[in-house]
């Protein structure tokens, strides 16, 4: 079995390299055999969408009345603060203006023993006089008053899937290094294997990462050490299973001490809380799942489709069109209410031996990432934001350290939100150049047959 997969993924290869040769300057191929099967990246059949007809109150929520003026305590000035090693970023905050602690409370979870945990973070202030703030959310300290649903935010597509040679793979950097680049929002896929959930693409004999619990602890041993950053989780359920099956990895790795509970689903737009709000009550990671989330069972665990809607999940069209895709049959004026994704990572679609697949395009990671031209991810989000008259709350992307320049995708992000951005600040290993990237990958490019044949002859 093994063997066999060995051949079909080098025929895949040998294809996905003729097609991207064969793409020309406007986005279209010369090959005009269509794919025999779709190479969509989520599940595609034993789907359903929640009923929006009714609103479901969930009681277990933070009621925000009980927290001080948080306008006081997280004033709106624009200037930025560099992190530094006794900066916001580890830990520590100070201000020139008047001394301001930032004082942590417990949060107290039950796991699923019945055992309880508790979390320290910054949930309280004490402080003499009211300050300007100068701790950055999420980076910035104007975001500390801005409505979660205000702020585009840069996805890593298959966040997990960075394994060098393997086709499957959609990013290069590890997510602990994807978070401290500014990446706000992972998704991946998850597959049920006897029992345990793995992030795998597509099929876990073409690409394993792991068990989504390690994951997990990984990214939640990050927010930990981050007290005054928000992030998202969107995990795909590829083998529509029941969400039952996503609670231990969360429980068990501990990000259930840092879980966004929201009061209603569907949630509009105005119903999101501030970064502000988040980081004082620490429910600083928003988990959603793509299909069979149930917040009535489950009220952390957000039905993706009631809070928010995507435009066609692994395009390979470069004109990137910002339609709605899923869910479908929603009306304009419902869409306006909800955040929304656009789904910015070019794909080639292969097919071969009745295997189909979407895979980065690799030759165009420049473009694709860049901050204008045809096809940009600036381009991409003017079209949005010109169509729905507000910006994306997610630009999802490929490789996010490629583009025109290192991180290009954070500038792209950072003038939608009005803000600036620091370009010396990512990505990865310091000293690390875009050519020097940018060849690393365009050389993977033509091992990764090589790669898969080797594996082949020790098979």
């Amino acid at each position: 079995m093994r063997l066999i997969s060995s051949l079909v993924l080098a025929g895949l290869l040998l294809q996905v390299y003729s097609q991207s040769d064969a793409v020309t300057s406007s986005g279209t191929t010369e090959t005009t055999e269509p794919a025999t099967s779709t190479g969509a990246d989520y599940a595609t059949s034993g789907t359903t969408y929640a009923d929006e007809s009714a609103t479901l109150t969930i009681t277990a929520t933070t009621d925000y009345a009980t927290v001080a003026d948080l306008s006081s305590l997280f004033a709106t000035s624009n200037s930025t603060s560099a992190s530094s090693s006794t900066g916001p970023n580890n830990g520590t905050t100070t201000s020139s203006a008047t001394e301001t602690v930032l004082v942590g409370t417990s949060k107290t979870t039950t796991t699923l023993n019945g055992t309880t945990t508790t979390n320290q973070t910054a949930s309280s202030t004490s402080s003499s006089a009211q300050p300007t703030n100068t701790v950055p959310c999420n980076g910035h300290p104007s975001f500390c008053n801005r409505k979660f649903s205000n702020i585009t935010h840069i996805a890593a597509h298959n966040s997990p899937f960075i394994r060098p040679g393997n086709l499957a793979s959609n990013q290069m950097l590890d997510v602990e290094t994807q978070l401290n680049d500014g990446i706000r929002m992972l998704q991946f896929q998850a597959h049920l294997q006897n029992g345990t959930m793995y992030l795998c693409h597509t099929s876990c004999e073409l690409l394993n990462a792991g068990t989504l619990q390690d994951y997990l602890t990984t990214v939640t041993k990050w927010l930990r050490n981050h007290p005054y950053d928000v992030i998202a989780i969107l995990m795909g359920n590829y083998d529509v299973v029941a969400p039952q099956n996503f609670t231990a990895p969360v429980v068990n790795s501990g990000l259930i001490d840092f879980v966004y509970t929201p009061p209603t689903s569907p949630m509009p737009l105005d119903s999101w809380p501030t970064l502000a709000e988040m980081i004082f009550k620490n429910e600083r990671a928003v988990v959603m799942l793509d299909y069979q989330a149930n917040q009535t069972a489950i009220p952390w665990l957000l039905d993706e489709f009631s809070q928010m809607w995507e435009t066609p999940f692994s395009p390979t069209d470069r004109n990137f069109p910002c339609t709605p895709q899923r869910p479908p049959n929603q009306g304009r004026n419902t869409r306006q209410d909800r955040m929304y994704m656009t789904n910015h990572n070019l794909n080639l679609e292969v097919d071969i031996a009745g295997i189909s697949i979407d895979v980065p395009f690799f030759t165009l990671l420049n473009e694709t990432n860049a901050v204008n031209g045809f096809g940009s991810a600036g381009w991409a989000v003017d079209n949005c934001t010109t169509m729905w008259n507000r910006a994306p709350n997610f630009l999802l992307v490929d490789y996010y350290n490629i583009g025109n320049f290192n991180g290009s995708v954070f500038q792209v992000a950072a003038d939608a939100n009005g803000v600036s951005y620091n370009r010396a600040s990512c990505c990865g290993t310091a000293g690390t150049t875009n050519a020097a990237v940018t060849a690393t990958v365009d050389v993977r490019r033509y091992l990764l047959v090589a790669g898969v044949l080797c594996s082949f002859l020790i098979l």
